[in-house]
């Protein structure tokens, strides 16, 4: 009876080695293909559904929850060098009934790479307006939020096609002529300087750059296993000539102001959510949106960096539903 006891635990204990072996070695030896298992786990477990739409030969992968109902759909834009996954932190705290889509912007991750003049600011909003109307989206104005080169997207999108949207919001949105210099902007002057843009701080190539990066774009400093950041930088380096050509596209003189060349037509309801301790496009720049844009809506986060949407996840899903319901109650008013 004793030896088969033990016999019981020694299979038991055999069983349960196997998977941890495994996830041990995936840490170890394929932290990038951890990582992916992690974005397909995070999306079962919030039930996000990904999906791929086709117009006119370009492929829009893009994620999704819900359908749309009462309140008006989120169409959700990444930052640059991102993907849809890095709204998953926001997504956990929206109500699970609002009609969520978060897109791959063009050329990033599923969706289609075609050439520079899709990665201006101006091509990028004429994707996402085809996306929008490849999968109808705009049968009713939805509600666009955006951050960083996402967030310059929107607010362009907002200023060229209004009748789409019931409200944004943008997140520390690049693409404004801000009072203050950052400490990105003054590395990406030294840079200019000696005529080497290969050392772009926000496209890393080892895991040390990585760790740069993340103390960058963040106030909160997240202690990543060095195991983690080897993944995250095995994930992008394939990718690093496209993130090159696309920082050059939006710093160019077409793209670089494209927010304050277009911000005095935005007419929707906008809110700006900005970190107050941002170190890659400075938080003065909401003074120039609330200056430039009637009724603009300005809420400033403490304690946090450009990073907002990984720092203060439940902050921000709390405000953007606190506008939305705003906007929405200020419309019912005016009709009744």
């Amino acid at each position: 009876m004793d030896l088969d006891l033990v016999n019981m635990f020694l299979i038991v204990g055999g069983t349960l080695a196997i998977p941890i072996l495994a996830f041990v070695a995936s840490f170890l030896l394929w932290p990038a293909a951890l990582i992916k298992v992690y974005y397909w786990y995070w999306r079962r477990t919030l039930g996000l559904q990904v999906k791929h739409a086709e117009s006119d030969g370009y492929r829009f992968c893009y994620s999704y929850r819900g359908k749309p109902g009462t309140r008006p759909s989120i169409l959700m834009l990444h930052g640059f060098s991102a993907h849809k996954d890095m709204w998953l932190t926001v997504v956990k705290y929206l109500p699970k009934h609002l009609h969520l889509v978060c897109v791959d912007m063009p050329g990033h991750e599923g969706t289609s790479r075609t050439c520079a003049e899709d990665y201006s600011i101006e091509g990028q909003v004429r994707r996402i307006h085809q996306f929008v109307e490849c999968i109808r989206l705009n049968k009713k104005p939805f509600h666009l939020v955006g951050t960083s080169m996402g967030g310059n997207v929107a607010g362009v999108y907002a200023a060229r096609y209004p009748s789409d949207l019931c409200s944004a919001s943008l997140i520390c949105p690049a693409g404004l002529q801000i009072p203050n210099e950052s400490k990105f902007v003054k590395q990406l002057q030294e840079l200019q300087a000696t005529q080497n843009m290969s050392g772009i701080p926000l496209i890393p190539s080892t895991p040390e750059e990585m760790e740069d990066m993340l103390k960058l774009c963040s106030y909160v400093r997240f202690k990543v296993p060095q195991q983690i950041l080897q993944g995250l930088v095995d994930v992008r380096i394939p990718h690093n000539d496209f993130y090159r050509e696309v920082f050059l596209e939006i710093v160019g003189e077409k793209s670089r102001h494209s927010l304050q060349e277009n911000m005095h037509l935005i007419t929707v309801p906008l809110q700006v959510i900005w970190g107050k301790q941002d170190q890659v496009v400075d938080v003065s720049g909401a003074t120039v949106l609330a200056s430039g844009v009637r009724g603009c809506h300005v809420d400033l986060l403490e304690n946090c960096g450009h990073s907002v949407v990984m720092e203060r996840p439940r902050k921000t899903a709390k405000l953007i539903l606190e506008f939305l319901i705003a906007q929405q109650d200020s419309s019912s008013k005016k009709i009744s």
